[in-house]
This record gives C-alpha cells, structure tokens and sequence, in this order.
C-alpha cells in the first residue's frame, strides 16, 4: 500500500515529483491498488464518460472520482499549490483512476490481453505539485514526455495548415448520402454568401463499404443515418461509386433538407450551367477493381477529377480532408476484400468501460466486430490507403473511432502493443503522405492514445459531437446539450492542449444556439468550421467570426478555464458561469459563457438535462483571470498599470486598473459575453492610448496584426495593422490630431468618453490589411 495522499503532500513539496507503483502477489492482466484516500479536498478531474470521450467532473473525496479516471488535480491552499495525480503506462500496461470506499482513490492497471501479465510495477502513476494550477499541467506533461519518450509536446511539431483557417464539414449537410454535386453545391453556397471556406472535411459516406454477407464487390446500399454503417467494412481502399462515377454523374444538381425544390430550380440550373462551364467534358468513369488502385487516366474521373475541379472553381480551397476510422471503416477491412490480411475479431470491452454512457457506436461494433488488419501490416494498411488519397488530391484525414482498438487487443500483446504498432503505422504514413501534419485525430480522449499515437499528430478534438439536438430526447428543446459540448472543450484543453492542438469541433451556423457556439470558437484559438446543411448558413453571424479570404482572427493560445472555474461545476451547480481565457498579440480576452443546464449523472451514467439550472446567472471578471505568463510574449501585458475593457455583445467601452473592483456581469441561459483586454499605454504626459479592434468580430482583439508607438519630442503617432473590414475601435484620451489610412489622411470619430472610431474597408490586393496610423 501506498503513503495516504493527504500525508504525502509535505514530501512532494519538497521534491515537485514523484513515481508511484504498487506490487501484488499474484500477477494478472488487470489490478487495482489504492494509492491512498482524501476526503474534504476539492479535485477537478477529466474522466472518460464513454469509450471515445472524456469529460471533467469535480467532488472533495478520492470516492467522487468517476471510473476511467485520465487525471485528477487537488486544491492544497494550506500550502499554496496544487498536485496533480496521472495515471500512465508502463510496460505493457496502461492504468487509469477509479473511485474507492471511504475516500479512497484506486488505480487500475490492465493490460488488454489475458496472455499478458504482471505483479508489479514501478512507475504506474505521475504526482506532480506546483504554485500554479496552468503550470503544473505543461511541467507534468514535459516530464512524462521524457520518461515515456513516447509521445511528443505540442509545441515541438508542426500544426496542420488549417488550424487558423475557416472550414466547411459535410456530415450535418449529408451525413452518408455524400456525394460531388451536393458537396459542390455546398461550396458554391458558402462563396456565394462571401465566406469562402479554406478548408472542406469530407465526412463518412465517401468509403468504399459493404456488409457481411452482401456482394463483395460492391457498395451497401440505402445507408442513409449514421448508425447504418456501422457495422460495414471497407472493401476497397479508393472511394466509392458515387465518387468513382464523378464527371458521369456531375450533372445532377442535388438539393438537400429543403422540402420546396422549385424554390431553388432556378439557382440549381444556374449550378449545372456553372459546372458545365468549368468542368466539362464527357468522359465517362471506369470502376475500378478490389484492389483499390486505380487505372484508365484516373485523373480523367473519380477523385482526382473531383478534387482537381474543386480546385479549379473554387480558389481559396487549400485542403481537402477525407474521414475514415482508424481501423479502416467502422467495422475494418472485409477479409479477403484486399491485398491485406484481415480477420474479424470479436470485441471485448474492459471491466472500466462498465462504469461509462452506453453508446450506440459501441453497441454496433460489438455486434459485428472488426475487422483488423494485422498488426505487421499496419504500416502498409495506412500507406496503401493515404498514398491513394494523396495522389487523387487529397491533403489530410480526419482520423475516427480511434479507441475501437483496446476491444480486440486479446490476441495481439495487448493494447499498449497493438496501439504501439498501429500508431508508428499511422505516424509514418502522416509523415509521408500528408506533409506530416495533415491528420485530425477524433474519438481518441484516452490516455492510450496521448501516450502512445502522439509523436506525429499535432491536432485533435477536445469536445464529443456537435448534437444539433439528443438522438435520445431532449428535455430543453435544443439547448441542454449545448452548454456540455462547451465544458467538454474547456477542461479537457488543460491537458490535450499540452500534446496536440484543441479542436473544438464544428457546429452548425443556423442552429439556435449557433451564436453561443460561434462566442467560443471566436476565443478558443483553434480552426472554426460548421457542419451547415446547403441553403441552410447565418452569413451575418459566421462573418463575426471570419474573414473574407476564408482566415480567422485566432488567438494566440488554447483557451482554458479562468482560476476560478476549475474546481467548480458550471454544468448544474446553479452559480458559476464558466469563464474562459486566452491571449491575442496585443491584448486578452475571456469568454463568460453560461453553460448551466445539464451534465453527467453518476448514478445513472449518461448526461442529462437539470432544468431547474437553466437561469440567468451571475459572476465576476477581472483583468487577473487572464494568465498573462502562459505566453512568455504576453508576460509584459500582464504588468500594464490600466487596461481597457471592451465588452462585445453589450457594445461597453470600460477603463480599469488591476486594483479595480471585479466587473459584476449576468448572463442568461445558452448566452455570453466577450471581455477583451488591452494594456493602455501612456504616451507623452497627457495622451492614453489602447487599440480594441474590429468590433463587428467576435474576437475584436485577434484582427491587430501589428502594433507601435512613436513617442518623442518631435512625433507622438501610433501605427496599427488591422486585417479585416468594418468598425475599428480604440480608446483615447484625447483626441487624435490626425488619422491615415494606408497614408491617405481620413476622417475619423472621437467621443469624449475616449472611444475613437472609424470605417476600414476590406481590400483584397493588400490581404485584408489596413495600415492605420494616428498623430497627437
């Protein structure tokens, strides 16, 4: 038995860090331990609530703790610092906290597989403690980074292209109907409405599939909703024939999810007219065989004809992403279907996952099983399937189910082993064909993952699913889920954001919390991308959140949960808003979201709705929620004697210092605010100045691209660089004596409550940018 918790907190004071094990007398694939117990101690915790999936949970004893534990963080006040419990892998195991008797907290290791066993283990869990609860996770993380040398550290890869860029996700517009008209349609819609998505995931549907037991040689029919597809295989490793008859089927102008298609006749023949003009020709398709490859001058149809058309019409369009499982399809790859040897594999669920959410995607797998390609031929599974994607003009993957694998680890050493092999496979393709960044990994919110599939990966979700509303009923209308899909993002970017770029998922633009969604992609500094049906897009809303050119203001940083949330539970203890924060160039921002209205349930395991939280609630911000120090070039901001507040949604233009009154804010259900944070800076001995922004985007603070001051004798001037068009706000006092414009003298708004103002218009030849200089 390991020391109690509570009686080790003097001695990792003292040393920062500490190793856990524990021995048994007789060895197992799975073993529990307690390493101590606490009681009357507040935790913040992320545990997984389905395979797939984790989410954060708080309590005061180690008994609070939710099964499939990935971490847990203690408040210690006594001592002024915070300690951190992670459980890891060693050897073959990989370990995870679960909830004991009596405030007990016990860790379970387990290996996957019956043939692989152990009695003891010396390094099964990480404790860590620091001052600071944001640096205890990046120390925490860089050490296991060296002791496991398994995994790689955010910031020593590279992040995919697309991670500042607005997208386009086909899933919500299609789900498994997907075909090229309805994805160029699409496209089309999203230009024509002056928001020009820079990158497209073509999502599930797009594979060549089939069941078990149909013809082996061709594709499932009628999969319409998600769900029907999963227990399909893949069959070939190209795409499917609605994609493989691309050029002879390009002429059927699809509308989808609208009832009156004469109300879109007339811009459906203009489309035809559109893809005529730009497409052309007649070449017919020619289907190609079960080996997947291709033949007959492929760049005459299929793929690569519909990619490189995408191209030609729509110019902004630099990545095309394409989904598929990390096993292939849902269900793998149908035995003797390819040149790779497959078999199905019964799945088996561990003991851990008894204590998660029933899911659907886990009922049907379990039906079917998977079909898994052999381990020794995982490297030639993923090479043989992206260096196809990749020559047909695809850039990346969206790579899902990823945790399917710790189900049919039993024959195969184990899933620290399998998952080993698969993820070097994965890795290698990556770095081959997809420039080595090219990859959004999804369904992977487990430790196996983290540790073992990350030295190449550098993106991944941080939420579950966008759900436009519950499959399994809804006791608010739209609303109850919506608020969790915003906890999830928050209090997981604590500890993936140390490994990989958070990726807050899509949503979709017309939903009636769309603006709710769009408030925290605008701060949470990742891409922004929606699911938008066709026909069916809030231009007025998704331009407060993107650029013309299809760019968006990002923030510097991954945004996280103020101090002051995280051992609270925003969800459903009827007080706390959740506060998020992040960095721009030249100021802060933080996003009070009031999310209140629906959670996990332990004793029923599933969220699920608490009406009785769905109210206005009320809260505080401060310039000292902002962690300025996260950013070694934000540190100086954090210093500012006064700062300017800018308020986006109530339009509020407010002058502070850090010795200021906390601000009092309400904010109603499914509803938010916006604070951003501006050092002012002194100039001479009367002058106040402090750029905000372009205040017709969310993020206003994130469009100052540069910014300096001139301060002498002879010249007193600030210059500023604003990328986007609209409404451009500074505070200062006094009055500017001139303004320009890209040099030209303009007119400009000053009022005496110090808000300056004037009009900056969009110019394309100069990449959106706007030189703005001011003379006192």
């Amino acid at each position: 038995m390991l020391r109690l918790l509570c009686s080790s907190v003097s001695k990792l004071c003292r040393t920062r860090a500490d190793s856990w094990g524990f021995h048994k007398e007789a060895p197992s694939d799975r073993l529990m331990n307690s390493l101590g117990k606490f009681t009357g101690r507040e935790f913040v915790s992320i545990f997984r609530f389905k395979t797939w999936w984790s989410t954060m949970w708080v309590g005061n004893s180690g008994s609070d703790l939710q099964m499939e534990t990935q971490w847990v963080l203690l408040n210690v006040p006594e001592i002024r610092s915070y300690v951190i419990i992670i459980p890891v892998i060693d050897g073959s195991f990989r370990s995870a906290l679960h909830p004991g008797t009596d405030g007990h907290v016990m860790i379970c290791a387990e290996s996957g597989s019956t043939k692989v066993t152990a009695s003891s283990f010396d390094a099964i869990a990480y404790v860590h403690v620091s001052e600071n609860p944001y640096n205890i996770m990046k120390e925490a993380y860089s050490a296991l980074r060296v002791h496991l040398n398994t995994f790689k550290l955010l910031e020593e890869k590279a992040a995919p292209s697309l991670v500042d860029k607005f997208g386009w996700c086909t899933w919500d517009a299609f789900y498994l109907t997907v075909e090229p008209a309805g994805v160029c349609h699409g496209l089309n819609d999203f230009v024509e409405g002056g928001v020009s998505p820079r990158f497209i995931i073509i999502d599930d549907g797009w594979q060549s599939i089939n069941i078990d037991g149909e013809n082996p040689c061709e594709d499932a029919k009628n999969l319409v909703l998600g769900g029907t597809q999963m227990t399909a295989r893949l069959y070939r490793l190209d795409e499917c024939e609605k994609f493989r008859k691309y050029r002879e089927d390009r002429d059927k102008a699809i509308k989808y999810g609208v009832a009156d298609l004469d109300a879109f006749e007339s811009k459906i023949q203009k489309l035809k007219q559109e893809l005529d003009d730009t497409f052309g020709g007649e070449e017919k398709s020619v289907s190609t065989g079960s080996s997947g490859s291709c033949s007959c001058k492929a760049d005459r149809y299929g793929m690569k004809a519909f990619t490189g058309d995408l191209r030609t019409k729509f110019k902004c369009l630099d990545d095309i992403y394409v989904w598929h499982a990390l096993c292939g399809a849902w269900g793998g790859v149908r035995p003797g279907a390819t040149h790779l040897n497959s078999k199905i594999v019964p799945c088996k669920l561990s003991d851990g996952l008894d204590g998660t959410m029933e899911d659907l995607a886990v009922v049907k797998i379990i039906e079917g099983g998977v079909g898994l390609v052999h381990p020794d031929q995982a490297g030639d599974f993923y090479d043989s399937m992206h260096s196809y994607l990749a020559d047909v003009g695809i850039t990346g993957v969206k790579v899902d189910v990823i945790h399917s694998l710790e189900y049919v680890s039993e024959e195969y050493g184990g899933r620290v082993e399998l998952a080993k092999t698969y993820y070097r496979g994965l890795s290698d393709s990556l770095s081959k064909n997809f420039k080595g960044s090219g990859l959004i990994s999804s369904m992977q919110q487990c430790n196996d993952f983290f540790f073992l599939g990350t030295k190449q990966i550098s993106i991944g979700r941080v939420g579950d699913d966008f759900w436009f509303q519950d499959p399994n009923g809804d006791p608010m209308g739209v609303y109850w889920l919506q608020g969790v899909h915003m906890i999830h993002c928050a209090y997981n970017s604590l500890w993936i954001g140390q490994i990989i770029q958070p990726d807050w998922d899509m949503f979709q633009s017309d939903h009636l919390c769309a603006k709710f969604h769009a408030g925290s992609r605008a701060i949470c500094g990742g891409p922004v991308y929606v699911s938008d049906s066709v026909g069916g897009h809030d231009f007025d809303l998704l331009k407060k959140l993107v650029y013309p050119d299809g760019t968006i203001p990002k923030c510097q940083h991954f945004a996280l949960p103020t101090r002051d949330c995280l051992f609270r539970n925003p969800l459903f203890d009827k007080k706390t808003i959740l506060k998020i924060w992040n960095l721009n160039k030249h100021g802060g921002v933080i996003g009070a979201f009031n999310c209140q209205g629906a959670g996990w349930d332990p004793k029923e395991k599933r969220i699920k709705g608490y009406s009785e939280c769905y109210k206005p609630m009320s809260g505080s911000v401060h310039v000292t929620d902002i962690e300025w120090d996260q950013k070694k070039e934000a540190a100086q901001m954090g210093e500012a004697e006064e700062y300017i507040i800018h308020l986006n949604q109530a339009e509020e233009l407010l002058l502070v210092s850090p010795k200021s009154e906390a601000l009092q804010i309400t904010i109603e259900p499914s509803s938010f605010e916006i604070f951003s944070f501006v050092p002012v800076k002194k100039l001479g001995t009367t002058v106040k100045f402090a750029p905000v922004g372009l205040t017709n985007m969310f993020n206003c603070g994130g469009t100052i691209q540069e910014l300096e001051y001139f301060d002498s004798e002879a010249e007193t001037c600030v210059k500023i660089g604003v990328k986007g068009g609209g409404n451009f706000l500074s505070y200062s006092n006094p009055s500017p004596k001139k303004c320009f414009l890209n040099g030209a003298e303009v007119y400009f708004e000053w009022l005496d409550n110090g808000k300056l103002s004037l009009n900056l218009p969009w110019t394309e030849d100069a990449g959106g940018i706007s030189n703005v200089a001011f003379l006192f």
